[in-house]
């Protein structure tokens, strides 16, 4: 009996989930020598036929994970055809959802790909927003799609970690009056800069309760109204020279504050940096 097996894998995407499935299923039988035969990208008819006419002159299945119904029916003519074996991993899956979901498969090829684009982005862009949050490392201005300006307690951080999950490259700079801006601010596209401000009194309740979990005094100059004061005049001062869009988020959740950073980013660069 010869046990050799060569496994073609036909895909309109890139072919990985055929191939794995392939050698899963292969190696519940041992065969002395087996190959498994990836063509990726199948968009045309001929090139399903040329690898049908490769497949014949061996013992041979063939596997394929196309969703393209024009595509995948003519798989399953040419199986016929040359009489060689041919497996369809998609449809029965896509048949059940279909009937548990109550409407078609979009059928387009490649979107699991797409989607891992999005996560990998999206990891992406958190690990930019860590790295230079607080104005850690002020390289990551150039480097930022957004950059969020403003005193201590104004959302810099979990502003910038809630667009990161919007994909966003964000770094965050904290304006304090004994400390310069950075000279890369001034050197940044204006219209991809934000400053956030906040009503003082709101900023010294928000102060006084993070002194509070540190387990420090709260009457500590960080927290008092003549400090806020003095900071937010010096940070408006610098927003004023940027001439960047100022934002107050007294009574703003993060969310509200993101949709308007977002929908100016939109109107600025177009519906692709919302992807």
């Amino acid at each position: 009996m010869d046990k050799n097996i060569t496994i073609y894998v036909l895909s309109d995407s890139i072919g990985e989930t055929g191939e794995q499935v392939a050698r899963a299923a292969v190696s519940q039988f041992s065969p002395e020598k087996y190959e498994v035969r990836r063509f990726p990208y199948i968009t045309v008819e001929e090139q399903i036929k040329e690898v049908f006419e490769e497949a014949m002159s061996e013992k041979s299945i063939i596997i394929y994970t196309i969703v393209i119904d024009k595509l995948r029916s003519f798989v399953i003519e040419m199986g016929k055809v040359y009489n060689i074996p041919v497996v369809d991993l998609m449809t029965p899956t896509l048949e059940a959802l279909q009937n548990v979901l109550g409407y078609e498969p979009k059928r387009e090829s490649g979107l699991i790909r797409k989607l891992d684009e999005k996560y990998f982005k999206k990891v992406e862009a958190v690990e930019f927003a860590v790295k230079y949050d607080d104005g850690k490392d002020t390289r990551g201005i150039k480097k930022a799609d957004i950059v969020l300006v403003g005193v201590s307690r104004t959302s810099k951080t979990p502003l910038s970690m809630y667009l990161a999950h919007k994909h966003f490259k964000v770094a965050n700079v904290p304006l304090v009056p004994e400390v310069p801006a950075p000279v890369e601010l001034f050197e940044k596209d204006v219209k991809r800069v934000f400053g956030l401000i906040a009503n003082p009194f709101k900023l010294n309740e928000i102060r006084q309760e993070r002194l509070k979990s540190l387990g420090l005094n709260n009457n500590a100059n960080y927290a008092s109204i003549e400090r806020i004061n003095l900071e937010l005049e010096y940070s408006k001062k610098i927003m004023e020279k940027l001439n960047c869009i100022v934002i107050d988020v007294s009574n703003k959740a993060v969310e509200e504050t993101a949709g308007i950073v977002m929908d100016y980013m939109k109107d600025n660069f177009g519906e692709e940096m919302l992807d």
